[in-house]
């Protein structure tokens, strides 16, 4: 049965909340864990969520040898490099300004259009893109601008975190082909089951397991959060939202996800609430809608 439009916004809505809660959650999980053990524990009960829908989709069925080294590129692009480049960037990075950073990949994704398909830049979106980079120096250097003239822009985690934006417009450009011939969830399962085990390639061969076995609870919790939601039904919830509403509408609930971080880091964690995380990430979002508006 086709789903209704109200049901698929409210999935949409739902998705996108818990990406928003995602950045803290990561934070809380790597207090007692490294960033691999975070990624590893998380991906696994993702794939396990993704991979009972499928069978309960009736879509399992293996992927053709020709399409498995794409679905592992995919893999190693999207879940084992991008999340290792976020979980190690909250070690020292803000949650707050891990949002913000992760907000501009539609700006890295134009970028793309622009150099590799020779996609034209209109003079709106290039005043979007020099808007997004004002923003992103506000969010890293909290408002000292000084330090951007002294070559200080934020922590290592940052730099890592802003690297992760058009890492994943990479892996969006890439990932169009497969959706346009495969069922989402079923080709999700594949890409995060090849992430995941490159990812346990280095989980196993450090000290992954016995991080797990000294995990407290409030550790558990957050990592559950990210397995279960974040890498199990946000990813369903999405695309099964995509399937309904035109995917302009879909994308516009993505502006909501910073904000959602911003309020759940203030309460949960008690991160500040800086202006200049607030402005700057104000100009980013109305970047990111200037490079993202149709012409007229």
């Amino acid at each position: 049965m086709r789903r209704s439009a109200t049901l698929a916004m409210f999935e949409a809505l739902c998705a996108v909340m818990v990406w928003g809660v995602s950045f803290v959650a990561t934070k809380v999980a790597l207090q007692y864990v490294s960033p691999i053990t975070v990624v590893w524990l998380r991906f696994a009960m993702g794939v396990l969520i993704l991979g009972i829908v499928v069978v309960g989709r009736k879509q399992f069925a293996l992927p053709a040898a020709k399409e498995a080294p794409y679905l592992a590129l995919l893999g190693f692009i999207g879940i084992t490099f991008h999340q290792w480049l976020q979980s190690t960037g909250l070690v020292t990075a803000q949650a707050t300004t891990t949002a913000w950073i992760v907000a501009t990949t539609p700006i890295f994704m134009a970028l793309l259009g622009w150099l590799i398909l020779r996609e034209k830049l209109l003079g709106k979106q290039i005043l979007g893109i020099s808007l997004a980079a004002v923003g992103v120096v506000l969010v890293v250097t909290r408002g000292d601008i000084s330090a951007l003239l002294a070559g200080k822009i934020g922590t290592v985690g940052d730099v890592l975190v802003l690297i992760s934006a058009p890492n994943w417009a990479v892996f969006s450009a890439l990932s169009r082909r497969g959706l346009q011939r495969y069922p989402a969830t079923w080709m999700m399962f594949y890409v995060m089951l090849f992430g995941w085990l490159f990812t346990s390639v280095h989980f196993f061969s450090g000290s992954g397991m016995a991080e797990i076995s000294s995990l407290p609870w409030d550790g558990w919790l957050g990592v559950g959060f990210l397995g279960i939601f974040c890498s199990g039904l946000a990813y369903i919830f999405w695309f099964d939202a995509l399937q309904v509403l035109p995917v302009a509408q879909t994308g516009a609930f993505i502006y909501l996800e910073p904000l959602v971080t911003v309020m759940v880091a203030a309460l949960l964690i008690n991160e500040p609430l800086l202006w200049s995380s607030l402005v700057g990430g104000g100009i980013i979002l109305m970047g990111v809608w200037l490079v993202q508006i149709r012409k007229t």
